[in-house]
């Protein structure tokens, strides 16, 4: 850790950060999408598909905390896990 952490940089701000950003997103998306769902299952799913895209982006080595680099890959988590769920929804 050879840099200095800002405001996103700590755990538990980066959580909020990722429910939040996961929560508006999946309520958003399943508006545009028009997912038949639950409006707190679509921000549930947001919220999965926001950790999901953080955490793959810093696994494949891009510095995503404290930037808005971080808002971008819970962005793009959320909204491919809402249609991938929307997908299997539809088939059942």
């Amino acid at each position: 850790m050879n840099e200095p952490l800002g405001l996103l940089g700590t755990p538990h701000i980066n959580f909020l950060t990722l429910v939040v950003i996961g929560g508006l997103v999946g309520w958003i998306s399943g508006i545009f999408l028009s997912v038949r769902h639950w409006a707190v299952t679509n921000m549930l799913i947001g919220v999965i598909g926001s950790w999901a895209g953080s955490e793959l982006a810093v696994f494949l080595g891009f510095v995503i905390y404290g930037s808005f680099n971080h808002l971008f890959a819970a962005l793009a988590g959320a909204i491919v896990v809402l249609y991938i769920w929307q997908m299997l929804y539809q088939r059942l």
